[in-house]
């Protein structure tokens, strides 16, 4: 049974009503937010209507503010937004669902202005608004948006939208049907063709620099209108399933690009047009590309699975392994040859891994494949190679060889032991010495040193030469 005292519904209901307010009105002094939310509450009781006001009148506050939010205060804005949209959800949109959708694209709208003066680095206040926005349909279609009506608030605000909350046109196509859609593209259409307003040259205002000159703020708007149409139209284009309105969208020279070409290919695939995908992403410029993306090397295998022509399909995954030592394509390889050749087609992939230069994208394939017998042989042979910075991935390496191969395992940690200490790295210090605690118990299942150095010869040296690195030492006793 629950003591008494746990902090629970039921037990503060036996403080009675009194008494809880008394501690509210305590407990809120000096927080802003709690006040905030309590006249909320309060509003609640009159009624949706005096919540709907109550939550106006704070919206209107916030969009007036311009004050910066440090990172500090980043927690208490986030509550006070999240407050006011989950009365808005919860709260107002069962009683007036119109007053509720018009309430959210007023939230919306501050998004702008909050992010731009707010240190959200931990992406906290985003999501608030991501949040937000996903539940528009919700309201939408509460409200019985007219669709007209509904094209022309997402045409204002996504004109107006540094951000480029595009997704919104797919949140709400079901709403917007065709009307709303023909509606919204013939707006972005005309807004296309309207220059933007320029003003006489010795009253532009310069806003950067660039290796080109001076960037004008006009300029930037000019930028700004240019990306939000072009994405607004392929997001149209994506709602109404129009693969070819889609790829009109992309620039002659930028279907060259790994990306687009992807995007432009399994928009192809989707619609069942295999052939033209293939076209798509092949139309890839090679020779400017350094690599292929791994979303680029999926999409083209897929492509050709699609059309049964599996041998290439096993072809590229045979190459585009090789060339970024992709794991997951190797598994697919191999599962699909036929019986009695994986083993021998494994064995020469593990060896074109352990050819390759960087030792420790050798040893992050061969622990997590894993083939522990190659990495260890690996780490004994290439051992002054080791580079005892790459703590993260020699941790797990050390980690998954410790119980079968202890040496390489203790060569492992003693290369990051050598590292913290040669270069008196303190704040590694604790981490180091556990390293070596971890050796000294390898030490006894290790019955053969192959040429490197004993335990004891290791933990000799380190004393020898760092024996004035007190800080360690005190871990280490």
């Amino acid at each position: 049974m629950a003591s008494k005292t746990t902090l629970n519904a039921k037990n503060l209901e036996a403080l009675g009503a009194a008494r809880l307010a008394e501690l509210l009105i305590e407990i809120s002094t000096g927080n802003a937010v709690a006040k905030r939310r309590l006249r909320l509450e309060l509003a609640g009781t009159e009624g949706p209507a005096a919540m709907a006001k109550e939550v106006r009148r704070r919206l209107t506050t916030i969009a007036q503010s311009r004050s910066f939010v440090e990172w500090h205060q980043v927690k208490a804005l986030a509550a006070d937004l999240e407050a006011q949209h989950r009365a808005i959800v919860e709260r107002v949109a069962k009683a007036d669902p119109v007053e509720a959708h018009d309430l959210l694209w007023r939230f919306l709208h501050l998004a702008d202005d909050v992010l731009g003066r707010c240190d959200d680095s931990n992406g906290r206040i985003a999501g608030v608004f991501d949040n937000a926005a996903g539940g528009l349909r919700a309201l939408a279609e509460a409200a019985k948006a007219d669709p007209k009506m509904l094209g022309a608030r997402v045409f204002d605000f996504l004109n107006a939208d540094p951000y480029e909350r595009v997704e919104l046109i797919g949140v709400l196509a079901p709403v917007l049907g065709k009307e709303g859609l023909a509606q919204l593209r013939a707006r972005f259409l005309d807004l296309a063709k309207t220059p933007v307003t320029r003003p006489p040259q010795d009253q532009r205002k310069v806003v950067m620099w660039s290796s080109q000159g001076k960037i004008y703020e006009d300029d930037i708007e000019a930028r700004r209108r240019e990306s939000t149409t072009r994405l607004a139209l392929e997001a149209i284009a994506d709602a109404e399933g129009d693969v070819d309105a889609f790829i009109a969208q992309q620039e002659g020279k930028a279907k060259g690009a790994p990306q687009v070409a992807v995007a432009i290919a399994r928009r192809l695939l989707d619609a069942g047009r295999t052939e033209e995908a293939l076209k798509a992403i092949e139309a890839v410029d090679m020779e400017r590309q350094r690599w292929l993306p791994y979303e680029w090397q999926d999409t083209k295998i897929e492509i050709l699975d699609a059309l049964g022509r599996a041998q290439e399909a096993q072809e590229c995954r045979l190459a585009f392994f090789k060339e970024g030592l992709r794991a997951d394509l190797l598994r697919d390889y191999l599962k699909r040859l036929p019986d009695f050749e994986d083993e021998e087609a494994e064995r020469r992939a593990l060896a074109h891994v352990e050819s390759q230069q960087s030792l420790l994208k050798v040893l992050d394939f061969l622990t997590n494949w894993p083939a522990l017998e190659r990495a260890s042989a690996v780490i004994l042979k290439r051992a002054a190679e080791l580079d005892g910075n790459q703590y993260e991935l020699l941790v797990s390496a050390a980690k998954a060889l410790e119980e079968k191969h202890p040496l390489a395992a203790t060569l492992l940690l003693r290369s990051m032991i050598d590292h913290a200490l040669d270069r008196a790295k303190s704040a590694r210090y604790p981490h180091a010495a556990r390293h070596l605690k971890t050796c000294e118990e390898l030490a006894a299942r290790i019955h053969d040193y192959a040429g490197f150095p004993s335990h004891d010869a290791f933990s000799a040296r380190l004393k020898g030469l760092h024996a004035r690195k007190h800080g360690f030492w005190s871990y280490a006793s």
